[in-house]
């Protein structure tokens, strides 16, 4: 009887074994399976956030340029504004050169001084506007007719006009022949 008790002890610890290895297999099987969806979903978190990176890169490099773009934009406006009030100041140095009537040292003072300004301005773009070549609505404002003048052709020129970077900055007034 004890052998019988023994023998059953001994299938009930190997039938017990048995249950183990199972349940640990099984568990192992499940254990892979779970870590390869783990894994796949990593990876999709993965390639989401890389997106998410990717667009906000994206999004910084175009406010940069917008940023950018605003700056040289003020900047013109700025330039234009006080290149606007130097060219005043152009014109009131010509008017003073036109209303002497010797040359005095003050008069060759102002000569130079109108010469000086005009060098600055066109380093920094500031172009006297052409009146030579005939009569040219997008650079010139015609304000009377000028009865000497050919036709289309400008006779008088009553204010210089001036272009800052190729744009027009102030026209030039003058008189047109009909």
């Amino acid at each position: 009887m004890a052998t019988e008790h023994n023998q059953d002890a001994q299938d009930l610890q190997n039938e017990q074994a048995e249950q183990q290895t199972q349940a640990e297999t099984e568990q192992a099987e499940v254990t892979v399976e779970d870590l390869q969806a783990n894994i796949q979903k990593l990876e999709e978190n993965l390639k989401l956030e890389k997106a998410r990176t990717a667009n906000a890169v994206y999004e910084a490099q175009k406010s940069v340029e917008r940023i950018q773009r605003e700056s040289e934009k003020h900047k013109d406006t700025v330039l234009e504004k006080f290149a606007k009030e130097l060219v005043e100041s152009v014109d009131n140095l010509e008017r003073a050169i036109q209303a002497a009537t010797e040359e005095t040292p003050v008069v060759e003072g102002v000569r130079l001084t109108l010469k000086s300004l005009l060098t600055t301005l066109e380093k920094f773009g500031v172009v006297e506007v052409d009146t030579t070549n005939g009569f040219n609505a997008d650079l010139h404002q015609a304000v009377g007719i000028d009865p000497n003048a050919q036709a289309n052709q400008i006779g008088t020129v009553l204010q210089k006009g001036y272009t800052l970077n190729g744009r027009l900055l102030r026209p030039a007034m003058v008189m047109v022949g009909q």
